[in-house]
């Protein structure tokens, strides 16, 4: 069964793909993390977020062509 942590609702952070109907983003997510963000530090930062998400949001970019974290 699919897992379906990536969500769209176009009244929500103007459609953009959003964790779990939160109101934080994969573009958000996926900046962090470009910058040099810890997930352990993301994750205290936003408590809402879960640890499965980041792995949501690298497979949800490299499906859709977004730019990934550096490994």
């Amino acid at each position: 069964m699919k897992d379906n942590r990536i969500t769209i609702e176009l009244g929500k952070r103007s459609g953009q793909p959003c964790i779990r109907g939160l109101r934080i983003t994969v573009g958000d997510v996926l900046g962090w993390l470009n910058a040099g963000i810890s997930e352990e530090q993301i994750l205290f930062d936003f408590p809402d977020l879960e640890q499965a998400d980041f792995r949501a949001v690298i497979e949800y970019a490299r499906v859709n062509g977004s730019s990934l974290p550096d490994s």
